[in-house]
């Protein structure tokens, strides 16, 4: 058996040693008192603990909120939310101002819609290949509308329009 012995060596005064060319890391003596480092305190109530908390029961919350809905109302979500997601993609090409973090919001909404999606084939005994085929089916029967936003925004330039002829 092989036994580990550690060598202790005396700290030698900086004068001593040896100037050199060297210029990587010098070990110059192991220190002879040990040195206590504090691990991280956990507070048991801290703001980021509690923002955790508060995210979960709204991503909790969201999910009961999906799964109410019917397959053909998450189909028509997801639609929309695409519409609404290549819209930001067009703020931000045109360099208007968007917010930034609806991008990952909506990234997130559409895989949570298309996770209970497939939860729901998965308890009707659809395999994956057949899912994916449905999955195809239905992006070439999608008809491209415009996003509700972008409704929006033209009703209230019609509106606009309307109060100027006036």
């Amino acid at each position: 058996m092989l036994s580990l012995s550690t060598a202790v060596f005396p700290p030698k005064p900086l004068s001593s040693i040896p100037k050199s060319s060297f210029t990587g890391i010098q070990i110059r003596h192991a220190c002879l008192v040990p040195i206590h480092i504090p691990l991280k305190t956990t507070r048991p109530f801290s703001a980021n603990s509690l923002s955790s908390v508060v995210m979960m029961a709204k991503r909790e919350e969201e999910m009961k909120e999906i799964r109410v809905l019917t397959t053909e109302q998450i189909n028509e979500e997801v639609v929309e939310l695409k519409g609404e997601l290549f819209m930001l993609r067009l703020q931000k090409s045109a360099r208007n101002e968007f917010k930034s973090s609806e991008f990952r919001r909506m990234r997130k909404r559409i895989a949570r819609m298309l996770t209970v999606k497939r939860e729901r084939e998965i308890e009707e005994g659809i395999n994956k290949r057949l899912s994916r085929k449905f999955d195809r089916q239905w992006k070439k029967s999608i008809v491209v509308r415009p996003p509700p936003s972008l409704k929006k925004l033209q009703e209230e330039e019609a509106a606009a329009e309307a109060e100027k002829s006036e």
